[in-house]
């Protein structure tokens, strides 16, 4: 087939859909192109950026005819950091965008051909997150700056007012680097791998208002520690501990392993419904508590636990969803291959005094094998909350093995949700996939699925 696009060339397409991460969708010659920033109805000229064999890449130089559905962006940073990459486009035209992208999926996979529900959006979608990561450079004129990385580089592009992210933290974290900057604290420099400050993380408890900073930092020795703590309490006051996160490797990933608390008790505490959730620096806790309890609360009704149930929640993080369902069953295992988020599940479970629990650290593979085959722990509901890349084949096999009467399987990925599904449909009946949004005006989605035995399995 010959390519009938050449890149730096300009054309002019009609959008005709838009793809699982909410860039428009072009055809010329029955060759796909993908245009970010475009909406489906759309006319636009387009200049080519990137042509592969099978697709090319475009960027919009002109809209020559607008959906009625495209906004003014509330952002000036959006298209550069990619943080909110559907700030464009109405609100509620992303719930819709979002329940679609689980519907084609479902529909090219799935011999069970469910409707996917509706998305449940959120009231008010705007500064929902409950944790930020901020990286610190040198500006252009050589001060030290925060902000959030430009897509696909590490170009950092200074925050002004993001509108996802929490205010007050927000707030800390500007008035963190000015005293960074007036008292000359060396700024880490990834080519030459030398200076202290990498990151500045706050995490808040949405419900609780209790803030903890964390410094992520290549050394162990903060200069002028005392003072800054002091100034920084005095002027924030919701602050309940500092962190020194100590990271001297050469690395992508922001957080080390080594935690010295300088202030507080190194954890703060927030509230999903009626519990209580110790969060340390390391642990996992979902960054929109607010979207995150509705999708545990689809999850834990949908499951319908009885006190006769012995339930396995695997990938359980801090306990949360184990936690819930505790209330309504005989006994929950929860299992996570991150041992500091076990011991926070333990000791969330005694801050609200439950005891029907058991938090195991481990692979979720070799821990769900050896409760099954080994211990001959047999569940009545498993509920799954895994990482993007899904189950793995074994985890399936032994969920086919024992036939639990409900699967309740919690995703932050579409795509790998519907290919674990493919693999349960045969004696499973999908009875719901519910998209939750999470991760407002992002293309990113949460999902709800609620599988029963079928009866004539049991």
């Amino acid at each position: 087939m010959e390519i009938p696009v050449k890149k730096n060339e300009e054309y002019v397409v009609d959008i005709i859909d838009n793809g699982f991460e909410g860039e428009g969708i072009a055809k010329i010659n029955n060759f796909t192109i993908f245009i970010p920033n475009s909406i489906k109805g759309e006319k636009v000229k387009v200049l080519i950026v990137k042509v592969l064999s099978s697709h090319a890449f475009g960027k919009v130089v002109e809209i020559l005819e607008k959906s009625n559905r495209r906004i003014e962006s509330d952002c000036n940073t959006y298209k550069r950091c990619g943080g909110c990459n559907l700030r464009h486009i109405q609100y509620s035209e992303t719930l819709n965008m979002k329940r679609n992208a689980v519907q084609s999926l479902v529909n090219k996979t799935l011999d069970t051909k469910i409707e996917v529900e509706e998305t449940l959006g959120m009231e008010y979608p705007y500064h929902y997150r409950n944790k930020a990561q901020y990286p610190v450079g040198i500006d252009k004129k050589g001060k030290p700056v925060i902000g959030v990385f430009a897509n696909r580089t590490h170009e950092i592009i200074p925050i002004k007012n993001c509108l996802i992210q929490n205010q007050k933290t927000e707030e800390i974290a500007k008035y963190i680097i000015e005293y960074i900057t007036e008292n000359h604290i060396s700024i880490y420099n990834e080519k030459t791998r030398k200076g202290l400050i990498r990151h500045i993380v706050t995490k808040i408890g949405k419900r609780t208002g209790e803030i903890m900073v964390i410094l992520v930092i290549n050394g162990k020795n903060f200069p002028n520690e005392k003072d800054f703590t002091e100034t920084l309490i005095s002027k924030f006051p919701n602050i309940k501990t500092i962190v020194k996160n100590i990271n001297e490797k050469n690395t992508n990933v922001i957080l080390g392993q080594e935690n010295i608390t300088i202030y507080g008790d190194g954890y703060i505490q927030d509230k999903l419904g009626e519990l209580t959730f110790k969060i340390s620096p390391l642990s996992f806790y979902q960054v929109n508590p607010i979207q995150a309890e509705k999708l545990y609360m689809i999850g834990v009704e949908s499951a319908n636990i009885t006190k006769d149930d012995i339930v396995f929640d695997l990938y359980c993080g801090i306990g949360t969803i184990s936690l819930f369902m505790a209330k309504y069953a005989k006994k929950v295992y929860g299992v996570e291959i991150v041992k500091q988020a076990i011991e926070d599940a333990m000791e969330n479970a005694k801050i609200n005094d439950i005891h029907n629990t058991e938090f195991i650290a481990g692979d979720v593979e070799l821990i769900l094998d050896d409760l099954i085959n080994n211990k001959k722990i047999v569940p009545d509901i498993i509920m799954v909350d895994p990482p993007r890349k899904g189950l793995d084949m074994k985890s399936i096999q032994n969920i086919l093995k024992i036939k639990p009467k409900k699967i309740v399987y919690i995703s932050c990925n579409p795509a790998t949700l519907v290919r674990d599904l493919k693999q349960l449909e045969e004696i499973y009946e999908i009875n719901s996939i519910k998209p939750v949004d999470v991760f407002s005006f992002t293309n990113h989605i949460e999902c709800c699925s609620v599988l029963y035995l079928k009866d004539s399995i049991q």
